[in-house]
């Protein structure tokens, strides 16, 4: 595993260092904010331990830009600073964990051998695609084959509903919850009637159904007909 570790105080970051090398990582090491800051955007750490008190670039500024730079890296903060309130600073600046000094390496290494073990974060997706239909949950605009269909905010949610669960059956009472937020059924048509119109502007004149309805279970949306 590679870690960045941005520490000023020598004897401090020669200690951290040595164990963390010892336990079989890599360490890269910075000894001010600017320097850490360059080195995290080179990319390809798996987790960085960071000190809040550094030269030119502290700790939180220097983690707040690497997140707006889009770096993901897990940070753990290492500090003396140990208030709850700055705790609540750190972790709102972007760091995933924070172990205030004087700590035990013991502890500092499970820290970050557990922010290794952490799944990657997946990209939030802004784009949903269905055969030639297409919804851009960002502009909050649908196309099919090219051609903009606007859609009413209730059949909007109908659809990303659907979409985002291409393939699978979505029955009544799914829709009712999800769409509607009725964890109750109204005895009313009101699932129907949605389907009806937007299968009306999602699938007439394109010559190919997408919605399906699935008897006796509910709906489906897909591309393979």
């Amino acid at each position: 595993m590679r870690i960045l570790l941005v520490e000023d105080d020598a004897e401090t970051a020669r200690f951290v260092a040595r164990g963390l090398e010892e336990a079989g990582h890599v360490v890269d090491r910075a000894t001010d904010g600017q320097d850490g800051l360059f080195l995290a955007t080179g990319g390809g750490h798996d987790v960085m331990v960071v000190d809040r008190m550094i030269p030119k670039l502290d700790g939180l500024s220097m983690v707040r830009a690497a997140r707006a730079a889009g770096i993901a890296t897990p940070v753990i903060f290492l500090t003396a600073r140990a208030g709850v309130g700055d705790r609540v600073e750190g972790l709102e600046a972007g760091g995933d964990d924070y172990l205030a000094k004087p700590f035990a390496f013991a502890e500092l290494l499970a820290r970050v051998n557990a922010l290794a073990r952490r799944p990657p974060l997946q990209a939030e997706q802004t784009v949903l695609r269905v055969g030639d239909l297409e919804m851009d949950l960002i502009r909050r605009a649908v196309t099919r084959a090219g051609q903009r269909i606007e859609l009413q905010p209730r059949e909007f949610r109908l659809l990303e509903f659907l979409m985002r669960r291409e393939g699978q059956v979505v029955t009544r009472t799914m829709l009712l919850e999800g769409v509607w937020d009725f964890h109750f059924d109204p005895k009313t048509s009101v699932v129907e009637t949605h389907v009806s119109r937007l299968r009306a502007k999602i699938d007439r004149g394109f010559g190919r159904e997408l919605i399906h309805t699935v008897r006796g279970a509910g709906y489906v949306i897909r591309a393979d007909g």
